[in-house]
């Protein structure tokens, strides 16, 4: 892979179905990747330091963001997130498309700093379909769904900001208009340019 990576900021309110629908599409195509943030908050049944986040103190945390070591951070609930700046970019020259799972807030600050990168929204279909979904995870209380709730039509707000915006009613067809977006860039002009500047020189001669 000789061409550079594209970097694709992916947010959506928590129980949008988000990180499912991410995984499904790295799955499927091996030359995309997930960042793995650092966080503050505590591991949940299932996660993996290093896989699903890399979990830290937050004096760890903090002493990173010293050091300026995060492209973007943000709190959330309470929880500190930060995205390693040396491994983004690292892993965009090695020419993997790379997803930034991070919220509004955090994408604000990943578009300043490099406006080249593509933002997708992912939307549920009703508000009653994601208090259905955060109540089915069983991962937290009725107080604290709606706290989410509240946060979320807050966060949802802020889709006008993205480049794309998916409804996740349907997760075969979300999961295909997320792979579309993904393709149609890959096809763009300027990353064919750089995948085949040889074919392209030796048609020309």
């Amino acid at each position: 892979m000789s061409a550079t990576g594209t970097l694709y900021i992916v947010s959506a309110p928590s129980g949008a179905g988000k990180t499912s629908l991410v995984k499904a599409l790295v799955d499927a195509q091996p030359q995309v990747r997930v960042s793995v943030s650092h966080t503050t908050r505590a591991m949940r049944p299932g996660e993996v330091d290093g896989v699903n986040y890399h979990f830290v103190t937050r004096e760890d945390f903090l002493e990173r963001l010293e050091r300026n070591e995060f492209l973007e951070h943000a709190e959330v609930f309470g929880n500190l997130y930060g995205t390693s700046q040396r491994w983004l970019e690292q892993t965009l020259e090695e020419g993997y498309d790379l997803i930034l799972e991070i919220d509004w807030q955090g994408a604000q600050q990943v578009r300043r700093l490099m406006p080249q990168a593509r933002s997708i929204f992912i939307l549920p279909p009703t508000q009653d379909a994601l208090r259905q979904r955060l109540t089915n995870r069983g991962q937290d209380s009725d107080e604290i769904i709606e706290r989410r709730m509240r946060e979320a039509v807050s966060e949802m707000s802020h889709y006008v900001e993205y480049d794309y915006l998916v409804i996740n009613d349907d997760f075969a067809h979300a999961l295909a208009d997320l792979q579309a977006i993904f393709r149609a860039n890959q096809l763009r002009q300027a990353t064919q340019q750089q995948r085949y500047g040889s074919l392209l020189s030796q048609l020309l001669a």
